[in-house]
């Protein structure tokens, strides 16, 4: 790839919507897995979104310019919505290119969370829509566990485990993916942010009726976040953010780990094996596999990573854990490094990973 090509990355989740553009680096190829750090300037908190410029690296790609929208992307009874996405995408990535003074796109990857089950509408609508705006001729569509995936090991294979709020497995050995848990908060999400909070609440309410398996230091600590006791089921379950809020309350439960609560300590022991045997269900066979954590999860630090560590070393004795390399956008960038180069390895598969080329058309 040439140092006049040009690609854009896109992570769209629950925390919002993320724009990159970037340009190769020389002597990087797009399955390096270099690190980025988050772009200097950009704003989170604006719904307009502004750009700032990187001088960071993402699997190959150096970052020149990005942009970040607080509200999430809009989800309806059709999926996750094309529409406002491209409202957003469009203008944002006209005046990255405009900034950066780049050529035209020769690839992007966008990463979607909820694409396996909600990008109907994205699949429809995005490959003509973006070759007509931006003249796209290449485009690669994600789950954003995909491009957690590429983001933290490039194109190699091993497993990576995606935790925040909810929690996720992938790993492929280049042939096919296999995916564990990413159920959701009343199905599965098992060693969550979400799952450690709830456990954390649950003991805290133990320790309240004074049923065995309870936790006073926890309890302090729902008094003390959340106020009385009993009003936590009017607290919590009306929200259509109560995942969300369920899981801020895992740093809770880490700082009495921490402190010498046997209760918390013993939550973030029973999180740690939940993300040891969805790694070890997904890892594939053979020597020299590898694994990475990634999400805020792991930012817990040394309460959830010593006992993680420790359960992983048991449960996929044959791989060794790696840092994760870079995060979704890294993965983004990387993705559509690989699809302008032709090298993408990563495995083609409905609401995995796909694929379009267009012919190309004149923008307007």
């Amino acid at each position: 790839m040439s140092a006049g090509t040009w690609v854009l990355g896109v992570d769209s989740g629950g925390s919002g919507l993320r724009i990159a553009l970037g340009t190769p680096t020389p002597g990087k190829g797009p399955e390096a897995g270099a690190p980025r750090g988050p772009a200097p300037g950009a704003d989170a908190g604006s719904d307009r979104g502004t750009a700032a410029r990187g001088r960071g690296t993402a699997g190959g790609v150096r970052v020149v310019e990005s942009a970040a929208f607080a509200e999430p992307v809009r989800t309806g009874a059709g999926g996750i919505d094309a529409q406002h996405l491209l409202e957003r995408l469009v203008p944002a990535a006209e005046g990255l290119l405009e900034r950066a003074g780049a050529g035209p796109l020769a690839a992007v990857a966008i990463g979607a969370a909820g694409m396996a089950t909600l990008g109907d509408d994205l699949r429809a609508v995005l490959p003509r829509a973006l070759r007509r705006s931006l003249g796209v001729t290449a485009l690669a569509l994600a789950a954003d566990a995909v491009t957690a995936y590429a983001g933290a090991l490039g194109q190699r294979p091993g497993a990576v485990v995606a935790a925040g709020t909810g929690l996720i497995a992938l790993g492929t050995d280049l042939s096919g993916w296999r995916r564990a848990d990413g159920w959701g908060h009343l199905l599965g999400d098992c060693g969550s942010g979400a799952w450690i909070g709830r456990a954390g609440l649950e003991a805290a309410l133990r320790a309240h009726d004074g049923r065995r398996g309870g936790s006073a230091p926890l309890l302090a600590r729902v008094r003390a976040v959340f106020g009385p006791p009993a009003a936590l089921p009017g607290l919590l379950y009306p929200r259509p953010d109560r995942p969300a809020v369920i899981a801020s309350f895992a740093p809770e439960v880490a700082r009495c780990a921490t402190e010498g609560d046997p209760v918390a300590a013993g939550i973030l022991t029973g999180a740690a094996r939940h993300v040891a045997e969805a790694a070890a269900a997904v890892c594939p066979g053979g020597r020299d596999r590898e694994v990475a954590l990634t999400g805020g999860l792991f930012r817990m630090g040394d309460p959830l990573l010593v006992p993680v560590r420790a359960e992983l070393a048991e449960h996929v004795p044959h791989a060794r854990v790696v840092p994760a390399a870079g995060d979704p956008l890294d993965g983004a960038l990387a993705v559509a490094a690989a699809l302008a180069e032709d090298e993408l390895r990563l495995p083609r598969e409905p609401g995995m990973l796909e694929t379009t080329t267009l012919r190309p058309t004149t923008r307007t």
